[in-house]
């Protein structure tokens, strides 16, 4: 098979050094160049798939909001799009109330009322070391993020069904945040999907299942 381009896009107020932690070893593995571009707000995450977008068609995803991202320009692009890697998508359509919506909105609360270092108190382990990077690294425009995550649309599951390339999709199957319900909601819509599930306790870096999962998929 020939060499993939694949471009990552980080969740919500997360980060290309946490994207690069999880899937640039299972991506050379498969062989595949990696990207993961530094992107702050939902136009930047937008945008760096268009400039990424080369003469052969690439293979888009992320996680969380990043999945959403890429899975919506893939629906826009269908022929610039060579495959998906979609990790731990959090809700499909308006988010309504989803729990991940509802958690950047919290977090966007105590930011503005309290400051950064009170949102992260209520962190532990790995999690506290990668969002105090990453949230210090959005600096005043982590609130706007956050809100404006919160209110985002994922694609439709009318639009997922018209996502016929190879797909890998990771879902947790007790992550509170990020529902399996709804990565196997992803699985079944999308033709030539493969779903594999993790475990809380297997975070951060069993995230990169999602790439065995597009492999498995070609």
């Amino acid at each position: 098979m020939p060499v993939e381009t694949v471009v990552l896009l980080p969740g919500t107020a997360s980060d290309e050094a946490f994207v690069r932690s999880v899937f640039a070893e299972p991506l050379s593995q498969v062989g595949a160049v990696f990207t993961a571009p530094r992107v702050r707000t939902l136009s930047e995450r937008l945008t760096a798939l268009e400039n990424a977008s080369t003469s052969h068609p690439i293979v888009v995803g992320g996680v969380s909001l990043g999945a959403h991202v890429a899975a919506a320009w893939a629906v826009r692009n269908p022929a610039r799009c060579a495959g998906l890697i979609l990790a731990l998508p959090a809700w499909t359509g308006p988010a309504n109330g989803a729990p991940a919506a509802m958690a950047a909105k919290a977090s966007a609360e105590i930011v503005t009322r309290h400051g950064l270092d009170a949102a992260l108190r209520g962190t532990t382990g790995w999690l506290h070391d990668e969002l105090s990077r990453a949230w210090r690294g959005y600096g005043d425009q982590l609130v706007s993020h956050l809100e404006e995550a919160a209110t985002s649309a994922a694609p439709t599951l009318d639009e997922l069904k018209t996502l016929d390339v190879p797909t890998g999709i990771l879902g947790c199957v007790d992550d509170p945040v990020h529902p399996i319900e709804i990565a196997r909601e992803w699985a079944d819509a999308i033709p030539r999907a493969v779903l594999t599930t993790t475990t809380l306790d297997a975070y951060p870096h069993a995230l990169g299942r999602a790439v065995q999962a597009w492999h498995q998929a070609r």
